[in-house]
């Protein structure tokens, strides 16, 4: 899988970039705020229709727009992957005006004929990598489940159509349940929205348990490489409520996470949620919010059976944090039958020189990379040597020749 030529209009630093890209990995050098992450950030945003630094569409805009009447930005790549020929993906963010609150309005199209989101999964797959990625060990729950989530959606239609429908169905029941405490709504005007939010939420834990279980193998084989065999990493799958399997009252999973050695499907999750939610009304009703669901879940990281992210030196985070994303770009292959793109924001300054030379030998197994960077001499001259250097400097992009 590979873009063969990108086009920006108004997004973030650029005005107007045509740019074509070649298979070998790309080096994109320059001094801060140029334009190189706003770069990958349009990839990423073609991929999975979100920006990996904000929610607002808004800010996404080139500056120059600020006092347009309609003002707008597109993103458009020509792509090949093994499964179809070249194909054109576009994405136009404008400003929607018809519902009397203006919004931006978000337009796909596929070879120029429109598109809804899920109609483009698994066209553009892309694992981005970000020195903040040590959240993943370091930070909040919700980052965890963003981790998840990002790759799945890519790759799963299902999933994505769950995820979408639980996150828009959540802040109703929420409201919900705050109307009730305040006697201004009936307990029996919950129903319709459980088993909505019991649907979608089975979807979404018997995905990421899947996922889980997946990754944890591929994890492993880096982390092994990564630590001389000395370390074992493992994966902690923590649900804000524990399935039972079979649903008959045994309990056959370990109360630290669902065994990711087995398999859960949704329809026994299902009924299950429901009745969790039916269990803690009373409770989530005084509390004005839904207690359990995907929504709170958690994902822990252990390292020869104690948790990286309380116990864990930084070297470990880091060295965890790296075999998540080779698994991840892994499991992305081998679901799709084509190696993702590999984006990585500044990382390889973040490392050591032995994680590093790691992560450098290993960009050769990615069908298309593209580095960002400050400095050129953190790279070894084999790697420059096979690599394709060019400048980013104010929104403009051009190829650095060999000397």
């Amino acid at each position: 899988m590979h873009i063969e030529h990108l086009s920006l209009t108004n997004f973030r630093n650029y005005a107007r970039l045509e740019l074509s890209l070649g298979k070998e990995p790309m080096v994109l050098h320059g001094a801060n705020a140029q334009g190189k992450t706003s770069l990958l950030e349009a990839i990423y945003y073609l991929a999975t229709s979100r920006s990996p630094y904000t929610t607002s569409d808004r800010q996404l805009l080139h500056w120059r727009t600020e006092n347009d009447p309609l003002p707008f930005a597109r993103l458009s790549a020509e792509i090949c992957n093994k499964h179809s020929p070249l194909q054109r993906l576009e994405v136009t963010l404008m400003l929607d005006n018809s519902t009397g609150t203006p919004r931006f309005k978000k337009n796909i199209k596929l070879n120029s004929v429109d598109k809804r989101v899920m109609d483009v999964v698994g066209l553009l797959n892309v694992v981005l990598f970000l020195p903040q990625d040590l959240s993943l060990i370091e930070g909040s729950p919700s980052d965890r489940r963003r981790f998840m989530d990002t790759t799945l959606t890519q790759i799963e239609s299902t999933y994505l159509e769950a995820l979408e429908n639980y996150e828009k169905i959540l802040p109703q029941r929420n409201a919900l349940l705050k109307r009730i405490s305040e006697k201004r709504a009936s307990k029996s005007e919950l129903a319709y929205w459980d088993e909505q939010l019991a649907q979608f939420g089975a979807v979404i834990i018997a995905g990421r348990q899947q996922f889980l279980r997946e990754l944890e193998l591929r994890a492993q084989r880096t982390h092994y490489a990564l630590t001389g065999s000395r370390e074992t990493l493992t994966l902690h799958y923590q649900p804000s409520f524990i399935p039972n399997a079979n649903n008959n009252g045994q309990r056959s999973f370990p109360l630290t996470g669902l065994d990711l050695h087995r398999e859960l499907p949704p329809e026994a999750i299902q009924p299950q949620l429901l009745q969790q939610y039916n269990d803690e009304l009373r409770e989530s009703i005084d509390r004005g919010m839904t207690l359990s669901g995907p929504h709170r879940d958690e994902l822990r990281m252990h390292i020869n059976g104690r948790d990286c992210g309380l116990y864990g030196s930084r070297g470990q985070a880091r060295t965890t944090v790296l075999a998540l994303k080779f698994a991840e770009l892994d499991w992305m292959r081998d679901r799709t039958g084509d190696m993702p793109l590999l984006l990585l924001d500044e990382v390889v300054a973040e490392l050591d020189s032995q994680r590093r030379a790691f992560l450098l030998g290993r960009l050769d197994d990615a069908a298309q990379t593209l580095v960002t960077t400050t400095e050129l001499d953190i790279f070894n001259d084999d790697f420059l040597q096979r690599a394709k250097l060019f400048r980013v400097q104010e929104g403009q992009i051009e190829a650095i020749l060999p000397s």
